[in-house]
């Protein structure tokens, strides 16, 4: 009777040992990772929810969950901070971190906070579109005063660059020679469409989804960058900022609901994925494997995508690489630089 008790003891100790490792597998195998990215209508929504979904089903043992509200500075310092997993982030707001100036002005130690973050990959971020409606009678960015104007939302490093871009072109300034609307990118896209924006600005990939569905609808104007941009130091400046540069806008972007003739010029800017470095080494690895490995199957569906090339992953990068992301760029051949290299 002992005896029999004692088998059926070690039987149901064993099975709770085995319930128990059970339980962690499935905590191993069910392991999430949170991204936050912008909101749909933008370029980088498309490209960083397309990176969630190739993980999501080509890498097994990780999960990401998106959130796309917000604003790229705060998606970085929090995952600087370690609440998030994953975020957009773009050269040009590193040294802003870094010093500690602009967005990152009232974030207590943004300094060493940026030591903790570490990149994943460089895409293309967007061409600034500036958009009206083709019977505004706004021709050119010195039309547009008194006008409503949406310039990004508020407190984003886009609205920054696009304030920067249009002041120097025009010398105008928000909410003294132009109203600058205070909206989220969904909310100024409908707003624009419903005619109670002027002007719409976004930073993103041609052809973009949110201003094809807007010519669909109605006639669109695309405003380019004045001919003399070489005589314009603060343009300039802009211009060759990191992460910076200038992009072109074909003519028939847009379609027959484009009424541009000619090519437009705009702001572009480089973006990027960033992760904590305390993401495992192994998860970074595989994730940055399977996005490049399966991206070509999803540019068919979606043309943005085509924007994107593994040979320019590293394009202005400044921060260094996650040891992951390190490990599959060495692999795929790429030229790493010394800086890029985590110590």
């Amino acid at each position: 009777m002992l005896r029999s008790a004692g088998i059926k003891n070690r039987w149901m100790l064993s099975a709770l040992c085995a319930l128990a490792l059970a339980a962690v597998s499935v905590s191993a195998a069910a392991a999430d990772y949170k991204l936050s990215t912008l909101g749909p209508g933008t370029s980088v929504y498309v490209v960083m929810t397309t990176f969630a979904n190739i993980v999501n089903e080509k890498v097994p043992n990780a999960r990401i969950q998106v959130n796309a509200t917000g604003v790229a500075t705060r998606h970085t310092a929090e995952t600087a901070m370690g609440r998030n997993d994953f975020a957009m982030a773009s050269p040009s707001m590193i040294p802003l971190m870094q010093k500690g100036v602009g967005p990152y002005k009232r974030l207590p130690h943004s300094r060493e906070l940026v030591k903790n973050l570490r990149l994943v990959m460089n895409f293309p971020l967007g061409y600034y579109h500036v958009v009206t409606h083709a019977d505004s009678g706004i021709t050119s960015l010195q039309d547009i005063k008194g006008k409503k104007v949406f310039l990004g939302p508020p407190g984003g490093a886009a609205r920054r660059i696009a304030q920067r871009f249009v002041t120097a072109v025009t010398g105008y300034e928000p909410n003294k020679d132009f109203d600058s609307v205070d909206l989220g990118w969904d909310a100024a896209s409908q707003s624009f469409q419903d005619g109670h924006i002027d002007v719409y600005i976004n930073p993103t990939l041609p052809p973009s989804p949110v201003i094809t569905q807007i010519a669909m609808l109605q006639p669109i104007r695309l405003l380019s960058l004045p001919d003399n941009m070489d005589d314009n130091p603060a343009l300039q400046k802009l211009i060759h900022r990191p992460g910076g540069k200038i992009g072109i806008i074909a003519a028939d972007t847009y379609g027959s609901g484009e009424v541009n003739k000619k090519e437009v010029r705009a702001i572009a800017s480089i973006g990027g994925i960033v992760t904590n470095k305390d993401v495992p080494e192994d998860v970074v690895y595989r994730a940055t494997k399977a996005f490049w490995e399966n991206l070509s199957s999803r540019a068919g569906s979606t043309p943005i995508l085509k924007n994107l090339h593994l040979a320019n992953a590293l394009e202005e990068a400044n921060l260094p690489l996650h040891p992951g992301a390190l490990r599959y760029y060495r692999e795929a051949g790429l030229d790493i630089p010394k800086d890029l290299i985590p110590k």
